[in-house]
Parts: structure tokens; C-alpha cells; sequence
């Protein structure tokens, strides 16, 4: 799914199973990497902090990647492959704590996505190597950070006084860590063999035009350390599989489907027998949906899933409390006055944090123990009971807010700043699943509406949160039903996508079901693709706004599909 970055956040579908048991082995601390990295970090930043233009802070971090990636398609292998790749990112801060390089220059996009210099290191902890690419990465990045220094000062003499005159970067109190490195064993040909099975499922149906079944596993074990002292050392696994499917409606319509699922060990992940009939399931629903008539635009009441929910909160909620949205003069600001008033229903909470693991026995992928910052991760409770208290904050304090909560984040490359982690949705007024499909149809009745719909599945969103702009969502379900208000059975719809505004959106929450789903997903936004998830009950909402889908004017294929071949 593209993504524009002015506009700012995506929620991506990624794929998530296993391909074997994780394995976590020999603690970080008998690495020498911290070692070297510390080393060479001392040495330049003595150097460099003697400057006429000193640099006050500095960080490196390493990244060692393993990953294993296998794709099958109608029962054949497409690609199977292993990659092993080691690099660092250097970060150099010149000017001071208050005022630094980093700061945004107003007015110009391009300062929108900051990166960080990037190397490749060895793969060996050779010592010498690891320096002198770091080595020469510092001083490229210290020549830039001066570069940029000067172009801060001169924007901030130019332009009118910050709305925000805050520090550029926050005071914390160094961090040691050293957790268990992370690997995985894997036997690649009997998953090529499991997949390519699973895969084969969908030739049962010649119009399902593409589909695949995809398996990655990662290792990531990342090594940090600042000029102020910290050193920390992490490793994940990650386990996914991702099933998807396609197929086209007569009038064009493309119609997708997916499947994910996301486990930190062989524990969390349905086995293959399952992965073949939820297979069969898709092919089902995709032959349904292709017969499925078109919905109308529509205003009315409607029931958003577990899982829509989250992506829900996360587009329309989420990305408006990210502390450097705040900062940003070019943001609308949803929320940055509301600090200490109502902004949800009072039965209402959010919580963020990564230091859960699991929520409704799902492993959760935004789950972290240090941010890119090396500030632990910490539980958030943003809205207590329908009234907003804090937001997510990374280095880069807020007037009332000086310190992180563990939210610095970004993609390997990017600058980090403030992003979403494990999201929460917490209700004290919940109902059984009966119950809310109740009080959905008597809300349609008593606005005088035939039906309401129920959101099944999603695949993802977006939304907008700059001036000058519709500060719009836009969340695209891909299974939804009409819940008629006379006892008819629910009938699948097709070609909707939710839109609104995200003010308005909050005020129609009226009742939450009692059991909670999760969505597991990759954001993308001003520092790249972070993992998140998102976990909600069922939501009630008396009014919901549905757009129709952007449709292709392509038509389905002329041709017959080839059949298989006889076996003599």
C-alpha cells in the first residue's frame, strides 16, 4: 500500500505465523560489540565536542538482521531464500540540549522524514573494521548536523516565535541492559512443502485471480549506546505467515482478502490443518463477495469488530496523540489543548503499552523493552476514563510534558520520534455480542433505517492530521454485513469504505462488546514502518459514514482459466 508522507499514517496488513521454535540463547553481555561501539563513540564524540560548532550528543546503533522468507502460489514455490545482513545507524546532535540541529526548519517538507546515516559492518565483531565505518560515518553526520545547525538558526530568525518553545531534546537518566540474543531454526523444505499445500487451496476456484501463502521469520538483535552512557543489547523473533486472496466482482471490483498471523514462538501459531481450512474459507468468501451487491453511500448506525475497532483507534485516535504532532506547527492539533478535559465517552479508556506481550492470548508485534531512543518502554495511560492526560512522548519534550515515556521510534535509517506502541481500548460499559446486535438494530430502528452494518474485517486505513487539509479518516473494511431491523439473516455487502472526522467520530460511541480482538499490523508514518498493534472490544457507534470502494474499470478475464493437466 503506498503511502504519502505529508499525509502521514498508514496501517499496513503484514503477514505474521512461525516457521519453527524461537530459540533465545547466550546474553548480550558476553558480546563485544557495546565494547567496541562504546569505544569508538568516546573517541569521536571527545573529538568532535571540541569543535567551534561542539556536538553535545551522539549515538550509535547496531542492527543484525536474520531472516528467512518463503512465498507460495497456487502450489508453488515462488521464492525461498535467507538473508543475514549487520549495519549501523549514527546519530550527532550539535548546539545543546535546548536548541539543536534537529529542530524543524518551518516550512520546508523536506525536512518531514530526517534520516540517520547508515553503514554496513562485518558481520564478525572484528574490531577494526567496525571503527573505521563508524568512523567515517560520524564525520559525515557531524559535518551534516553542522550544516543544518546553521540553517536552524537562520529559519528560527526569520519565522514568527515557536508556538511550542520547548527544548529539542530531553534529559534522561542512562539505561544498561542486556537481554538474551535472539535466533531461530527453522527446517526450510518442510515449510516449502506446507505452503506450497496450503497454497494449492485456491486453484479450487479458477476466479480467484491471485493469491499467496507467504512465510517470514526474524532475528533482530540490536546493540545501542549514547554519549550520556547508555548500553543496551535486545533480540526479537518474529514468526508470521500471511494468506491473501483476490478475485474481481462483474463490475470491475477488485475484491481482497487477508489473513495474518503473528507469534514470537511455534506456541502462538495455528497449525496446518487450520492454515488449510481458513484457506478454504477465503476461497468461500471470495466467491460470496463476488456475488454480493454494491452498498450505497450511507449514514447510520453500525458495529465495528474487535479488530476494526483497533485500526479504528489507531487511525482516527492514535496518531493524534503522538507527542511530536504537537511540536509540529504544520499538524491540526486535535487534541493539544484538551489536556485534562473529556475527548471520549466517560466508559472509555487508552492505554499504550509495549511492555505487554499479549492481549487476548495474541502476541502483540508493537511489543518492545527499549525505544530507538534507549528509553525503557512504559505502560501510558493516555485517556482515564473519557478525559485525555498525557501523550506519547519521545525526546522531544512538550511544554507541560518534559520527560519521554518510552514512544521513540522509527524505522532502521529514520530519526526516531513519538509513535504508537501496543494499543489498548479499555471499557467499563460492555455487553455480550448478543446484545450489542440488539441494541444495533433498535438504534437503526429509531433513526428509521432498514438496517445497520456490522464491520467485520479490515485491511487496513490512513489518515490525515495536517493544517490545510480534510483532517479525515478513511478505514477499509473488506467483510461487512447489513444487520436488517425486521429478523432477516445478515447479508454480505461489498464496496464500502468508512470514512469521517475523528471529533465527531468519538462523540457516537454509545456501547462496547465484552471480548476483545487484536489487530497486528506495520504503521507507516514520518520515521518509516514501526510494528503496532491494536486491541479494542466491539464498538456500538450510532452514526458511521460509508463512501463506495474506488473500483477498477478493468474487467475480469476474457480468457478460460487453464485447467490442470490429466494424470495418466
Amino acid at each position: 500500500m503506498k503511502m504519502k508522507r505529508s499525509s502521514v499514517p498508514i496501517l499496513l496488513t503484514i503477514c505474521v505465523i512461525q516457521a519453527g521454535s524461537s530459540r533465545l540463547a547466550q546474553t548480550a553481555a558476553g558480546t563485544p560489540i557495546l565494547g567496541i561501539l562504546q569505544t569508538e563513540l568516546q573517541r569521536n564524540m571527545r573529538v568532535l565536542g571540541q569543535q567551534s560548532v561542539p556536538a553535545y550528543f551522539g549515538a550509535y546503533t547496531v542492527y543484525d538482521q536474520r531472516s528467512t522468507q518463503i512465498l507460495a502460489s497456487f502450489g508453488a514455490i515462488e521464492r525461498s531464500e535467507e538473508t543475514r545482513q549487520r549495519f549501523a545507524t549514527v546519530e550527532v546532535r550539535v548546539g545543546d540540549y535546548s536548541l539543536d540541529n534537529t529542530h524543524p526548519i518551518r516550512g520546508d517538507a523536506r525536512a518531514m522524514s530526517p534520516r540517520l546515516a547508515q553503514v554496513s559492518l562485518p558481520l564478525a565483531d572484528d574490531d577494526k573494521p567496525i571503527r573505521l565505518a563508524l568512523w567515517r560515518a560520524t564525520d559525515r553526520t557531524y559535518k551534516a548536523a553542522t550544516e543544518a545547525f546553521t540553517r536552524v538558526k537562520t529559519n528560527i530568525a526569520a519565522k514568527v516565535k515557536d508556538e511550542d518553545p520547548s527544548a529539542d531534546f530531553s534529559r534522561e537518566e542512562p539505561q544498561t541492559y542486556s537481554g538474551p540474543s535472539a535466533s531461530y531454526s527453522l527446517d526450510q523444505k518442510a515449510w516449502e512443502a506446507r505452503l506450497r499445500r496450503v497454497s494449492s487451496v485456491f486453484l479450487d476456484d479458477p476466479l480467484v485471480l491471485n493469491s499467496n501463502v507467504s512465510l517470514t521469520v526474524e532475528s533482530d538483535n540490536r546493540f545501542y549506546t549514547n554519549s550520556e552512557g547508555s548500553q543496551i543489547s535486545q533480540g526479537e523473533v518474529g514468526f508470521r505467515i500471511f494468506i491473501q486472496g483476490a478475485t474481481k466482482a462483474p463490475d470491475g471490483m477488485e475484491l481482497p482478502l487477508y489473513s495474518s498471523y503473528f507469534a514470537t514462538s511455534s506456541d502462538g501459531l495455528p497449525d496446518e490443518k487450520q492454515l488449510i481450512a481458513d484457506a478454504r474459507n477465503m476461497v468461500g468468501l471470495l466467491a460470496r463477495l463476488r456475488a454480493a451487491p454494491l452498498v450505497d453511500p450511507y449514514s447510520g448506525p453500525a458495529i465495528l469488530s474487535g479488530r476494526a475497532a483497533g485500526v479504528f483507534f489507531h487511525e482516527i485516535f492514535g496518531h493524534r496523540v503522538e507527542g511530536n504532532r504537537q511540536r509540529n506547527v504544520e499538524d491540526a492539533q486535535t487534541f493539544s489543548g484538551k489536556v485534562g478535559q473529556p475527548i471520549l465517552p466517560p466508559f472509555l479508556s487508552v492505554v499504550f503499552d509495549p511492555t505487554m506481550k499479549k492481549a487476548a492470548n495474541i502476541d502483540l508485534m508493537g511489543h518492545y523493552m527499549y525505544d530507538d531512543q534507549g528509553v525503557k518502554g512504559q505502560r501510558t495511560t493516555v485517556v482515564d476514563k473519557g478525559v485525555l492526560k498525557t501523550f506519547l512522548l519521545d525526546r522531544a519534550p512538550l511544554k507541560t510534558f518534559a520527560r519521554s515515556n518510552g514512544h521513540g521510534r522509527a524505522e532502521p535509517g529514520y530519526v526516531p520520534v513519538s509513535r504508537q506502541s501496543n494499543l489498548l481500548v479499555e471499557s467499563s460499559k460492555s455487553v455480550s455480542s448478543e446484545e450489542l446486535m440488539k441494541q444495533l438494530r433498535e438504534e437503526a430502528r429509531k433513526q428509521g433505517k432498514a438496517f445497520g452494518l456490522f464491520f467485520d474485517n479490515i485491511e487496513g486505513g490512513f489518515t490525515n492530521t495536517a493544517r490545510g487539509s480534510a483532517n479525515a479518516f478513511n478505514v477499509l473494511p473488506n467483510v461487512v454485513y447489513r444487520i436488517y431491523t425486521d429478523g432477516r439473516p445478515p447479508e454480505l455487502v461489498r464496496g464500502v469504505d468508512l470514512i469521517g472526522t475523528p471529533l465527531a467520530a468519538f462523540a457516537k460511541i454509545v456501547a462496547t462488546g465484552d471480548k476483545t480482538d487484536v489487530f497486528n499490523g506495520v504503521c507507516g508514518a514520518e520515521s518509516g514502518g514501526v510494528p503496532v498493534s491494536a486491541s479494542s472490544p466491539a464498538l456500538l457507534v450510532s452514526e458511521v459514514e460509508v463512501q463506495k470502494k474506488a473500483q477498477s474499470q478493468e474487467t475480469g478475464p476474457i480468457l478460460p482459466a487453464p485447467r490442470p493437466a490429466k494424470k495418466s
